[in-house]
C-alpha cells in the first residue's frame, strides 16, 4: 500500500497572536514536519465567525491540501468560534478522533474536557480543532499521530487493509 503525502495547512484561530507570538502554530507546524507532512502553509486567521468559516471554506477547496489543523478557539469564551465555523463548513463529521483527544489529554489535565474542538471532512481534506496552547497542541498531537497517516489515506480513496 502506498501512502498519501500529508499535505496540510496550519491555521492559528486568535484576535490578538501575531506571527511573532504565535508559539501554537509553530509548534504545530514542527510536529507536522517531524512525521513527513509537507505544510503549504501557516496562517493566523482572526476569531471571527464568518472570517474562519470564509478561510475554511477557500482551503478545502485547494487540490494540494489534505489536512487542515486549526489551533485555539474552541474554549467557552464568547469568540471562540472555531467548532461552529468547522461544523459549517464539514460534510462528514469525525467524532472519533475529538473525543480520542480529549479523553487521553484529559488523563493529563481535567480541563481538557472543556475544549470543544470538533473533526470532520469536507471534500478529501480532514480538519482538526486542536486548542490553543503549546502544551495542549503537543498532547493532542500525541493522540492524533498513530491515525494521521491512515485517514489520510482513507480520503485518497486507498480503503484496503
Amino acid at each position: 500500500m502506498n501512502d498519501k503525502k500529508i499535505r496540510a495547512i496550519v491555521v492559528t484561530v486568535s484576535d490578538s497572536r501575531k506571527e511573532a507570538d504565535d508559539i501554537s502554530g509553530v509548534t504545530l507546524l514542527g510536529l507536522l514536519l517531524s512525521i513527513g507532512a509537507e505544510v503549504h502553509e501557516k496562517l493566523i486567521v482572526s476569531d471571527d465567525f464568518d472570517d474562519l468559516r470564509q478561510t475554511l471554506y477557500v482551503l478545502t477547496e485547494r487540490d494540494d491540501v489534505n489536512l487542515i489543523i486549526t489551533t485555539g478557539g474552541t474554549g467557552f469564551a464568547e469568540r471562540d468560534n472555531t467548532p461552529e465555523a468547522t461544523r459549517a463548513m464539514i460534510m462528514k463529521e469525525a467524532p472519533g478522533l475529538a473525543e480520542a483527544m480529549r479523553y487521553e489529554t484529559s488523563k493529563i489535565n481535567p480541563k481538557a474536557m472543556l475544549s470543544r474542538g470538533v473533526c470532520g471532512i469536507r471534500n478529501n481534506t480532514l480538519i482538526i480543532n486542536l486548542p490553543g496552547s503549546p502544551k495542549a497542541v503537543q498532547e493532542c498531537f500525541d493522540v492524533l499521530k498513530p491515525v494521521l497517516q491512515h485517514a489520510v489515506n482513507l480520503l485518497a480513496g486507498n480503503t484496503k487493509h
